[in-house]
């Protein structure tokens, strides 16, 4: 893969300037510009057409959410990735619905942002374990509360395998290594699963799964200790 050419938005000039230093240490990834606010980053997106935008939720005006929501209905191939200090329910699911493909915290490690910002110059949706496990925190099992079953019988094991890697964060490459399958397959089995659960991507289908109890997530590294 190419460069992921990269556009930075944060009203928080010493956390914008620290993330670019980060980033221009990244093998792989170019920093194309900043902006200091949603409408800057609209603005931005425009004349750079990057690959990627690391869009920071809360800023003064127009806020981020409403940004990736303009950002990505001008150009759907750019790749917005929200990045926040708030990992609430409400505001996870603002930004997928904004057309969001990723949504990292800011205290996340560098290689969690990095995956992050791959996947969504791929196109695809990355949604960080530790966030999908706050997201599961907000509901009870289907098992406990009697929700009608998902179809989840009518998955094959090896699209149940892709399910339950997909809830731990993997990128389609990193799931095809794990299983030793072609990147090209797990995209098959992953729209198989889409079109059986009746989901539109990635997020969806494993928020799906973790409110019905179908799959569950890694253990953090802090649990492992």
């Amino acid at each position: 893969m190419d460069e992921a050419r990269v556009l930075l938005a944060d009203d928080h000039t010493l956390f914008r300037k620290g993330l670019r230093t980060l980033l221009e240490r990244m093998e792989g990834v170019e920093v194309v510009g900043e902006a200091s606010s949603g409408e800057e980053a609209v603005e931005r997106a425009r004349e750079l057409v990057p690959d990627v935008i690391l869009m920071d939720v809360k800023m003064p005006g127009m806020s981020g959410i409403e940004a990736a929501r303009r950002v990505v209905a001008e150009n759907p191939h750019i790749g917005v990735v929200l990045v926040t200090m708030f990992d609430d329910a409400e505001s996870v699911f603002a930004g997928m619905r904004a057309g969001a493909r990723g949504y990292v915290l800011k205290e996340a490690e560098p290689e969690e942002l990095r995956r992050a910002i791959d996947a969504a110059a791929r196109g695809e949706v990355m949604l960080a374990p530790k966030i999908a496990e706050k997201l599961l925190r907000q509901f009870e099992p289907a098992r406990e509360r009697g929700q009608p079953d998902v179809p989840y019988e009518e998955l094959t094991q090896r699209e149940r395998e892709v399910l339950q890697l997909a809830a731990g964060g993997l990128s389609n490459k990193e799931i095809g290594v794990r299983l030793v399958i072609s990147e090209k397959t797990v995209k098959n089995h992953t729209a198989n699963i889409f079109s059986k659960l009746q989901v539109n991507d990635r997020t969806q289908a494993v928020l799906l799964a973790l409110r019905r109890g179908l799959v569950t997530l890694p253990p953090e590294e802090s649990d492992k200790a």
